[in-house]
């Protein structure tokens, strides 16, 4: 390829893109790296210990000195860890606790890196559908990817369902106390549904998704939790599972993927008893590009680039919503589905959750 010559340089405005650009590489390192600390419970390990030098953190860990003392330094450099030069030793400050040790934290971003790890694996599926136009179906994307995504949900969902989002909907919390009919659409390894099944006991619960092996997996997750006796899931589409007469169908984090959610709610709608709810789950995001020219944005964007984008043009109709189509273009797919009512329920800053009604 011939590149054609470009206008004066602003020297300014060079360096400028030169020093975010060096950031993101390095970023890119750097995050192969907190891969590998999750993985050896280093973060952890670090997590109220005070300051440790390499030697120490890697006879905590059972791991080669050398190693840790250059991941030490990267992660210190990295402003992940402080670093003592007059003690050579280096500590996880409190406030990173949550971000980088706490497996039970909704800001827990670990996980996010083990994704980004998956998409570098798929990065030559991706470039070959960017020439194709064809899409990428879920099941052929790295096997990693599937317990990935549900280690990177499950907290936001513990933090949320139970104690925000439910209640944010209108009369459901106490149909789900009395006992209600609930399905999950799109369920994935079945966390939000055992959530819900652990918070609402009088209730029972469907959770479909038309991936086979996450829908193994949340059978046995169900079983390990104790709540087999009112969870259930099955492999179903979106646009053809089961039920009917439903209190209260969820989509978590999943409308975006679908190739026909026009489709796939029209179906919901029918499945839900006369004065059921349907609560929509989705990335937050404003309704135009420049509104969301921002960390999230970017993160978000990046995702359905890789991930969420292709999975839906890999199905039938393949609309491509993207993880950041926003409340007016969800409204427009809800009302189009034949919805008469909806709303924005609430909202955390990672997420919008919708109401709607027929």
């Amino acid at each position: 390829m011939t590149v054609s010559a470009t206008p004066p340089i602003d020297t300014e405005k060079f360096h400028t893109a030169l020093g975010a650009i060096l950031r993101d590489a390095a970023a890119c390192i750097t995050g192969a790296l907190v891969v590998v600390g999750d993985k050896l419970g280093f973060y952890k390990a670090l997590a109220g210990a005070g300051p440790l030098t390499s030697a120490e953190l890697a006879q905590r860990t059972g791991t080669h000195e050398r190693y840790v003392r250059e991941w030490l330094a990267n992660q210190a450099a990295a402003g992940y860890l402080t670093y003592d030069s007059t003690a050579d030793r280096f500590s996880l400050p409190a406030e990173h606790v949550p971000i980088l040790a706490d497996d039970t934290s909704e800001f827990m971003l670990a996980p996010m890196f083990h994704m980004c790890s998956v998409m570098f694996a798929d990065e030559p599926k991706v470039t070959e559908v960017f020439v194709s136009g064809r899409g990428l179906e879920w099941g052929k994307r790295d096997a990693r990817l599937f317990s990935l995504v549900d280690r990177f949900f499950r907290n936001g969902y513990a933090a949320h369902i139970v104690q925000d989002w439910i209640p944010a909907l209108d009369g459901v919390k106490s149909k789900l106390e009395a006992g209600a009919s609930v399905d999950d659409v799109g369920c994935g390894y079945g966390s939000s549904s055992i959530l819900m099944a652990k918070a609402y006991p009088k209730s029972r619960f469907t959770g479909y998704d038309y991936h086979a092996p996450s829908i193994e997996a949340a059978r046995e997750a169900a079983r390990q939790a104790g709540v087999s006796d009112r969870v259930r899931f099955e492999v179903a589409k979106a646009a053809d599972f089961q039920g009917t007469g439903l209190d209260l169908v969820c989509c978590f984090d999943c409308v975006h993927d679908m190739g026909d959610p026009v489709g796939a709610l029209v179906h919901i709608r029918q499945a839900l008893a006369q004065d059921g709810t349907l609560m929509m789950v989705e990335p937050f995001a404003n309704d135009t590009l420049a509104e969301n020219i921002n960390p999230i944005g970017r993160l978000f964007y990046g995702a359905s680039t890789l991930i969420c984008t292709p999975t839906s043009l890999a199905q039938e109709v393949g609309l491509g919503l993207g993880a950041q189509c926003g409340e007016a273009r969800m409204r427009a797919v809800v009302t189009e589905a034949g919805f008469t009512r909806f709303r924005r329920a609430t909202q955390t800053p990672f997420n919008l959750i919708y109401e709607a009604k027929a």
